[in-house]
């Protein structure tokens, strides 16, 4: 994955009562965007990225997640919590 350049710039209102920020993001073409793995197995990717097969796992993904972060800091709280 290639790193974007971008651009802020701020500049305070001589009357101090308005700001301006300018954001510029340089624009990049999906195949710059697109990883080596995906461009590797593009049949793949889009079989296990869209459609049923797709929703399904981004939705055990999600289970996945919820609940090794609901473990972790189940088992954080009760050793911080712990009565002595």
């Amino acid at each position: 994955m290639q790193l974007q350049d971008s651009g802020v710039q701020y500049s305070r209102w001589d009357d101090s009562s308005q700001d301006e920020v300018s954001v510029a993001v340089a624009a990049v073409s999906s195949t710059e965007e697109a990883s080596s793995w995906e461009s590797s197995h593009p049949r793949l990717s889009r079989k296990l990225c869209s459609g049923k097969l797709g929703v399904a796992m981004k939705v055990l993904a999600g289970m996945a997640t919820f609940w090794a972060v609901f473990i972790l800091g189940y088992i954080t709280g009760y050793f911080v919590h712990k009565c002595k």
